[in-house]
């Protein structure tokens, strides 16, 4: 099911939506005061600048002032908002450049730990192929003195029951 829109508008976003609403009902006002008194902005008056003195409308000046103000402010946040959008930005760079070195060094570790592993697999299997190969010479030396021992055990039960027999042949 589908959100509304609003849901994915965030809270900065609705209040830059309600400022430039208020902005322009604001503009919209004072264009409209200055229509509405037209004629007054535009009698003329003598105006003093402080070193001389001029003849002009004064309604139309501060108009213009006003306009002029606005512009510089708007310039002014103008701006403001893009160097923070370029500090936002290398910012950004910056945090993924660190990302990647993370990245890199934590694939580094996991190679590392990979290899030491191995590693030890390794001597743990040498360790295991050299104990087998001892324990498979022990058996064998164990086998031949077995065999040994029987071989030794029968030729002394061979040489006992030819005795016996030659007992048993001078007595009888």
């Amino acid at each position: 099911m589908a959100r509304p829109l609003s849901s994915h508008i965030t809270t900065q976003e609705k209040i830059m939506g309600f400022r430039s609403i208020l902005l322009i009902v604001l503009l919209a006002l004072v264009a409209g005061f200055a229509a509405l008194n037209w004629a007054a902005f535009t009698s003329s008056t003598t105006l003093s600048l402080g070193f001389t003195s001029l003849h002009a409308p004064l309604g139309l000046v501060m108009l213009g002032l006003s306009a002029l103000l606005a512009l510089v402010f708007f310039g002014f946040a103008l701006y403001v908002q893009t160097t923070s959008l370029i500090e936002s930005r290398k910012q950004m760079k910056a945090l993924q450049a660190q990302r990647e070195l993370a990245d890199k060094a934590e694939s580094s570790r996991i190679t590392q730990l990979q290899q030491s592993l191995e590693a030890g697999f390794n001597r743990q299997a040498a360790q295991l192929e050299a104990h087998k190969t001892e324990l498979t010479a022990r058996i064998d030396r164990l086998e031949q003195t077995h065999a040994q021992h029987l071989t030794e055990t029968g030729n002394g039960l061979s040489a006992a029951l030819a005795e016996l027999d030659d007992r048993i042949a001078r007595k009888g």
